[in-house]
């Protein structure tokens, strides 16, 4: 069993402010995102520099966030659904905690759909320079829920086993760094590998939904269930059955896009 490192939810703290180690991973994830993104070909000939490009990471973090918020609300408290129409300010209270990755990147997306259509540009190749950076912001985020010991695995046997301060006392699979070595590190391998090769405008796009939904998938099985949900029909979890879903709509749009490019 390796020792849980107990690191604060809260790295500094100055009267009543506070910035809390979560936060700070998601502006990390911008600004690796603001980095990375200018370094890509495609940024260039989309023209994606300067203004323009604090513009986008202006859209992106208003997409994400709240997308994140609301996918918390709608996918993992939708039992209480009503209590949240009754206090509907608690919807967008983003500091009680709560977000959801797929609500995040429907947001996301949706955001960068509109920068895109103001802009001018191509929504799939505006899509594919962006999704590169994604992981990176992955890797980071769940070193934030490390950090704060939440969403942590099963209990198991494993050498590697840590036990967490609101998990019991028998280890667990410390399933935050699983995530991060494989939805972080190995697909931003992969999709940083691809960003200049020649390839169908979106295959990017399809290429992390795709990836994304399979690791994650595999990952749930190590981790434990939400609480208040447990395993839907006593199989899988919400956040496989929402990783199901996003795998079929990756290979359903990689169909459109290839049938669309043959009628181009």
């Amino acid at each position: 069993m390796i020792p849980f490192p107990h690191i604060g939810p809260t790295l500094i703290r100055i009267g009543p402010l506070q910035i809390r180690w979560y936060g700070l991973m998601y502006l990390i994830g911008f600004f690796s995102s603001y980095v990375l993104m200018p370094r890509q070909r495609r940024a260039e000939e989309l023209g994606i520099r300067g203004g323009v490009l604090q513009d986008l990471i202006f859209y992106l973090a208003v997409g994400l966030i709240s997308g994140a918020r609301l996918g918390y609300v709608l996918f993992y408290q939708y039992a209480n659904l009503w209590e949240y129409l009754h206090r509907p300010l608690e919807i967008i209270a983003v500091w009680h905690g709560g977000m959801s990755f797929h609500g995040g990147l429907i947001g996301s997306i949706i955001a960068g759909m509109i920068f895109a259509r103001r802009r001018g540009i191509s929504f799939w190749d505006l899509g594919d320079m962006v999704i590169v950076t994604a992981p990176v912001g992955l890797f980071f985020g769940r070193l934030g829920n490390f950090i704060n010991g939440e969403l942590y695995g099963r209990v198991t046997s494993v050498p590697w086993g840590m036990v967490f301060p609101d998990g019991g006392p028998s280890p667990r699979h410390p399933s935050q760094l699983y995530e991060a070595l494989l939805e972080g590190v190995l697909l931003f391998i992969v999709l940083w590998a691809l960003r200049n090769r020649p390839r169908r405008p979106g295959s990017l796009l399809c290429l992390f939904m795709g990836g994304y939904g399979l690791m994650r998938f595999v990952v749930e099985f190590f981790r434990e269930p939400d609480a208040h949900i447990g395993l839907l029909l006593g199989v899988m979890s919400m956040g496989q059955v929402l990783c199901t879903l996003m795998v079929l709509f990756a290979l359903l749009l990689w169909v459109f896009l290839k049938q669309k490019k043959t009628r181009d």
